[in-house]
């Protein structure tokens, strides 16, 4: 095929992802130094389950039958750019939740869209989709690495020079920012978000022409409430449950592992690349995806990628160790692969062609939406149940007692934050997304039947 669509193609897809890579893995804890309550802060994060929804319901839909994806993909990315650059600026919450919001319905429907664009200009997308695809996984990575360096805390860092060059910069990257500091340099991953999500803009124009696919004969007003009636054949509806369970799991992977990483030792400029090890990973368990799958069968594999996440939550809940926090990571990829990439391979490989789209946007909507939106509810409630309140010193101690057996100790109370520090209790926290894994594994090995052959829902 032509090299330069393939290549515009990749550049496509490394900027579209790099825009999502470069604001998620942070703002889980950026966001409560601006001070937002556990509720306020679900619903930001889940300002994106949100656009999921009418992504769904709604805008790709329109979008592929009214628009040429290109400018399309042009218009989305500007409005969406600028909203997420405001968030730089705000952080009070109804000013921030909108700017959330307006971003992620402008940015989420893109996700479809670029690959609406990739398989409509690859001359050979079984062979070449995979190779595109690749550059977005690339663009999520590259997103994390800049903010090694902008989250350093300079001042704490010898002037270049004044020592040996090894014992610098192992000074420089092993000394992070913290509070204020830390909370403005997080500020920046808006910023480089929104100017990708600009440049985005721009390139679109280039990409080669991808006219608007009208309404075909028999084709429903919304396709989602076609995709529900396959639910009717019982193994998609085991699937669709078992899909729903995993992707509110993976939800709490993104909420709390930075903050964990930062508790046992990771330098907050790290957390991000550390993280990235499960793109990394993910490449690799890519590559052999279809051998896994010819060899194991779907069950299997998608058994062993939901497992993923009941080892990784048990070592970061049993197992805190820094070397253990930092190497499991590697099963991201697997995590993802053996199951999400699987499920989708599995509805384009086994279900019939006219049912292949409306399936491809449900379980689409339980990965970016319903999963997600019930995750982050359910993972934050349960963030405040197991704060961790404990005493640093003696005196602390002492001052708490002497506090407490006063006549009249309700009118104390607000001194308690001035002697006691809070954290989270990670080990019941993580325990909770291992066991609904291992139970939505046990689901899908025991439950999980496809027919040997693809036919259409009955």
């Amino acid at each position: 095929m032509n090299l330069s669509v393939r290549n515009k193609l990749s550049v496509m897809m490394f900027l579209e992802f790099f825009i999502w890579g470069a604001w998620l893995p942070l703002i889980f804890g950026y966001l409560p130094s601006l001070g937002f309550s556990d509720l306020e802060k679900a619903w930001v994060l889940n300002a994106f389950a949100l656009a999921s929804f009418t992504a769904m319901f709604f805008s790709t839909q329109f979008a592929d039958r009214n628009f040429a994806a290109e400018r399309f993909l042009a218009f989305s990315h500007l409005i969406g750019g600028l909203a997420i650059l405001g968030l730089f600026f705000v952080q009070g919450f109804w000013p921030f939740f909108f700017l959330m919001l307006v971003h992620s319905l402008f940015y989420v429907p893109t996700i479809s869209i670029t690959n609406s664009i990739a398989f409509a200009n690859l001359k050979d997308a079984q062979n070449d989709f995979g190779l595109v695809r690749l550059w977005g996984t690339i663009g999520w990575i590259a997103a994390s690495w800049p903010f090694v360096f902008v989250m350093v805390d300079w001042a704490q860092v010898p002037a270049f020079g004044s020592v040996d060059v090894i014992e610098w910069l192992g000074k420089a990257l092993g000394t992070a920012k913290t509070g204020e500091a830390l909370q403005e340099a997080t500020r920046y991953t808006f910023v480089a978000s929104g100017v990708a999500s600009l440049l985005l803009a721009a390139f679109s124009l280039s990409l080669p022409h991808t006219p608007p696919k009208p309404a075909q004969a028999g084709d429903g007003q919304f396709a989602w409430l076609d995709s529900l009636k396959l639910l009717r054949s019982p193994f998609l509806l085991v699937l669709f449950a078992v899909t729903f369970f995993d992707s509110a799991v993976h939800q709490c992977y993104f909420m709390y592992t930075g903050d964990f990483l930062k508790s046992v030792g990771i330098p907050a400029n790290w957390v991000m690349p550390v993280m990235s090890i499960g793109q990394f990973a993910e490449i690799a368990t890519m590559a052999v995806l279809g051998a896994c799958l010819k060899r194991l069968g779907w069950r299997v594999t998608m058994t062993i990628g939901i497992l993923g996440h009941t080892v990784r939550f048990g070592i970061f809940a049993l197992a805190p160790e820094l070397w253990l926090a930092v190497s499991v990571n590697v099963l991201h990829g697997i995590c993802y692969a053996f199951y999400f990439a699987t499920v989708y391979i599995f509805v384009d490989e086994f279900l019939p062609k006219n049912s292949r789209s409306s399936a491809q946007g449900l379980f689409n909507f339980l990965i970016l939406g319903a999963g997600p939106f019930v995750g982050t509810f359910v993972w934050s409630y349960l963030g405040g149940r197991f704060k961790t309140v404990y005493l640093e010193t003696p005196e602390k101690m002492s001052n708490l007692v002497m506090m407490l057996t006063q006549q009249d100790p309700y009118s104390q109370l607000i001194s308690v934050p001035q002697v006691m520090e809070t954290g989270l209790d990670f080990r019941s926290l993580f325990l909770a997304p291992s066991l609904v894994a291992l139970v939505a594994a046990a689901m899908l090995f025991l439950f999980f039947h496809p027919p040997k052959s693809a036919q259409p829902p009955h």
